[in-house]
């Protein structure tokens, strides 16, 4: 025995309007193509059918199974339902039956019943409370069965009702299952005897009254593709500004046209701003989409749209680009694939412990020089069978440029799409196969100590996106700057969009277990709803306090794709946003060719004070010196002509290849010195892929004109020397992670500057091209062992940029200790660093003058004579 629950009383399916409780029903003009194969019959219509109609003398058709009975004395109400108790059975019966109610426009009330009673559907109504004249001795219900205006399904209904009382009348329709999902819509007809005509009756908005069967009305939440535990699928999708809405059911991936298609009515299927519906599981559509009405200006009823918040995604429609038309995705009707995350755990690396790599999944195994599977090859499993070349230089998070679904025409930094992963990357190139694979991919870099980051651009979409076509007065910049519009920019403070956003996120670290986040030009996160410049954004500080990625790491990337170049601009952090340190890139390349100030040096080498030290500190600086637009590091020593300006390079005396020694020396030096300045310096370095190879792109900017990555230049002379040298360099920054990797700035008394010959440093003065620093380690902190041996010293950096040798004089090292050396990036490999990847043990006893060839970099320890 059970009691009927609340939620299926009339109220909770109905809108309270005044003393009335109101169904949300009318039938509106909609659109629909059927395939015979339904066992639908279609019939000519003159017109098409306008809201509030139905069709009239159109034949019955025997084809349609119609039982009209009286309906039975005995039947359970949903008044008495709400207070007894009922057998199970009828329990069942109830929890599958949908409750409609509506308002005649004479004030009396028109209840409807819709539930499943084995295979059949059943349709209950009572009228009730209807003023009707004296000359009035019979009503009848006159309509027909719909899908829409161009899927009218031959079946017209006109029987009388049968009264229960002197105040109630009640009629029974039954169909079956093949015959649905539908609509019914109906008037009530009211004539006498002697005259077949008479009034008619519809609702109190003028309209027939408009129910579905076999298509229930759903749930507004969540968003998107849902499945109940009763094997139902809900749809819900967000749209303002639609006057109605289309669902398309496929049955078959490979057509162009649905099998089925649903008007959405208005007044059933819509909860505020949100349109849902829900059918039954057993149905077998395989992928959905949507169709959009509205005003001609921003709806186009013809396209078929990709819902913005599907987890699974199809391939585009063969043959649809040759239609003229935009690329078409549909979502998948599956659920998500189950995967075993047991033992998964995020390694939650400290921020100021990071050591990053950014990559190309596609680029990064994709040539056949990786050795790998075809069907591995360029996918997130590659990845995966590559993770001992990332252990092997020292990374422990890499950052993967975007790999959600895109434009083919413009690249990944087009989104087409923020919940599923590109299927290109799958090993079948199936949206299963990649979201599998990037889960294996994930959990594999995770039990190596690896984190994972996603470069995510959230700022617009490619042209035919999936939020293009819903609602883009919601969705997109429009009628506010003109700039903006063109660029099909998304207006990202704005509430419902702020919300997907939010949405995309928590979905990546939930199912993915993504680490963190890169926001691809972050400039545009700070727009408000009608363009202008926000110095608290809402998306922005929504992002910093969101619970779910409270512990992911977020970044702010101000490169545009549009402009191919990054913007300098103040952003707000609230001591949880990191940035992308493109002054740290523009200083560091100006100084190494010669160009730079000192002062500018000195404080990229120090975290970037001037943009870091308002209450965050140098670990929220992720540093660069090349990255995947622009020219790779090889090529920044190689090119550097007149169209290059912006690049700041330098091609060390010859432009592009060289068979020139003195060249090749200039340029293997500049190599060495930018990987030493990056992980020398405060901040977290970032080095992007291929860079510890000579991975070039023949001197073009373009991210479109990146190659694979050819892993045999891994095991060339300078892949093995660099490789080597990054590893030391990571194992160094760790070994002295009191200096090298700290949270907060170093203290003034922990720094020593010297220019020329132990004079002051010229910080402004163009000519002067030489910088040393003194990191003097905090006893405190660099005694790890009651052991002498154990100290840890300071450390003697030096630069020098100009193209003549400077002679340096170090200063005293510390009681009891001596300076050793442990870079020379002048000197021949494998003697510019020690080649096991640990400091050189040779005493450079009694050591004061040390002459430093030109263009080059050093670094002294000081260290005890038993360490």
């Amino acid at each position: 025995m059970a009691t009927l629950s609340p939620f299926h009383t009339i109220g909770s399916h109905c809108l309270n309007l005044g003393a009335n409780e109101l169904s949300k029903s009318a039938i509106t003009s909609c659109v629909c193509k059927s395939k015979v194969g339904q066992s639908l019959q279609r019939i000519d219509v003159g017109r098409k059918l306008l809201p509030g109609e139905v069709v009239h003398n159109v034949a019955q058709s025997p084809r349609w199974s119609l039982d009209l009975r009286c309906f039975a004395a005995a039947r359970v109400s949903v008044e008495q339902t709400e207070e007894s108790v009922t057998k199970t059975s009828q329990v069942d019966e109830l929890q599958k039956q949908s409750t409609y109610l509506f308002r005649t426009e004479t004030g009396g009330q028109v209840k409807v019943f819709v539930c499943k009673r084995s295979v059949k559907y059943v349709v209950d109504i009572e009228v009730s409370s209807l003023q009707l004249s004296s000359d009035d001795s019979q009503l009848k219900l006159s309509g027909g069965l719909y899908r829409s205006n161009h899927d009218i399904i031959n079946q017209i209904i006109d029987t009388p009702f049968i009264a229960r009382s002197s105040s109630e009348l009640a009629l029974e329709l039954e169909f079956e299952a093949k015959e649905v999902p539908c609509y019914l819509s109906f008037l009530l007809k009211a004539s006498s005897g002697a005259s077949s005509s008479g009034s008619e009756i519809r609702s109190h908005r003028k309209s027939s009254f408009c129910v579905p069967i076999g298509l229930d009305q759903g749930y507004p939440a969540p968003l998107g593709l849902s499945f109940s535990t009763d094997g139902s699928m809900n749809f819900a999708v967000y749209s303002r500004n639609a006057e109605s809405l289309v669902l398309c059911l496929y049955d078959d991936n490979a057509s162009e046209k649905p099998a089925l298609e649903l008007d959405l009515d208005p007044y059933v299927n819509r909860t505020g701003n949100i349109w849902h519906a829900s059918i039954e599981g057993a149905w077998t559509f395989v992928s959905y989409g949507y169709r959009c009405k509205g005003n001609r200006d921003t709806f186009h009823a013809e396209h078929v749209l990709l819902d913005p918040y599907a987890k699974i995604i199809g391939s585009s429609i063969p043959n649809h680009h040759e239609s003229g038309l935009l690329p078409k995705h549909l979502g998948r009707l599956c659920k998500e694939p189950a995967f075993d995350w047991s033992g998964d755990l995020s390694p939650n690396i400290p921020l100021e412990q990071l050591l990053v790599y950014r990559l190309n999944v596609m680029q990064f195994t994709k040539d056949k020089s990786s050795k790998l599977p075809a069907d591995v090859a360029g996918t997130f499993s590659g990845v995966t069978e590559k993770v001992q070349h990332l252990k092997d230089l020292g990374i422990n998070a890499v950052l993967l440029e975007p790999i959600l679904t895109f434009s083919e025409q413009k690249g990944p930094y087009f989104p087409c799409h923020f919940f599923s992963p590109a299927n290109l990357y799958g090993p079948s190139n199936g949206s299963v196969s990649a979201i599998n694979s990037m889960k294996g991919m994930v959990k594999n870099l995770h039990a190596n100590g690896i984190e994972v980051f996603l470069e995510v651009v959230f700022t617009h979409t490619a042209e035919g996106g999936a939020l293009q076509g819903l609602d883009d007065l919601s969705y997109y910049h429009k009628n506010s700057v003109e700039d903006l519009e063109a660029r099909n920019a998304l207006n990202c403070n704005y509430p419902v969009v702020q919300q997907f956003i939010l949405d995309s996120l928590r979905h990546w670290v939930t199912e993915f277990h993504i680490d963190g986040f890169c926001f691809i030009n972050a400039s545009c996160l700070l727009r408000g709803v009608h363009g202008e410049r926000l110095s608290r954004p809402p998306l922005v500080e929504a992002i910093a306090f969101e619970p779910v990625l409270s512990m992911t790491k977020i970044v702010a990337d101000c490169w545009d794709p549009y402009d191919k170049m990054p913007k300098e601009i103040r952003f707000p952090h609230w001591k949880k946003w990191a940035e992308m340190n493109t002054k740290f890139c523009s200083d560091i390349r100006n100084f190494l060719r010669g160009q730079g100030a000192l002062s500018s040096l000195a404080t990229r080498l120090c975290g970037s004070g001037d943009i870091f030290s308002d209450g965050r500190g140098p670990a929220f600086s992720f540093n660069f010196i090349a990255r995947n637009f622009g020219l790779p590091l090889v090529d920044l020593v190689s090119y550097s002509n007149a169209e290059l300006a912006s690049e700041v390079s330098w091609n060390c005396g010859e432009e592009g290849p060289t068979i020139n020694t003195a060249v090749l020396e200039r340029r293997l030096k500049q190599i060495r010195n930018f990987l030493f300045v990056l992980y020398i310096s405060l901040g977290i370095p970032v080095l992007n892929m291929g860079d510890e190879c000579g991975h070039s792109s023949s001197g073009s900017p373009s991210c479109g004109s990146r190659k694979h990555l050819d892993w045999n230049t891994m095991t060339t002379g300078f892949g093995i020397q660099t490789t080597k040298f990054i590893s030391f360099l990571i194992s160094l920054r760790k070994s002295r992670s009191d200096l090298l990797q700290k949270r907060n700035f170093l203290k003034e008394e922990n720094i020593e500057w010297h220019g020329s010959n132990r004079s002051p440093p010229g910080w402004e003065d163009p000519s002067c091209k030489f910088l040393a620093m003194r990191l003097k380690a905090d006893k405190a902190e660099g005694q790890l062992s009651s052991e002498a041996s154990q100290l840890k010293g300071d450390l003697f950096i030096a630069f020098n940029a100009a193209d003549r040798a400077e002679t340096i004089i170090l200063p005293p090292p510390p009681e009891g200790m001596a300076w050793r050396q442990l870079v020379d990036t002048a000197l021949p490999y494998p003697g510019f660093f020690s080649t096991d990847g640990k400091p050189i043990c040779e005493q450079m006893m009694g050591l004061v003058v040390y002459k430093m060839k030109s263009r080059s970099c050093i670094l002294f320890e000081a260290c005890t004579d038993g360490s």
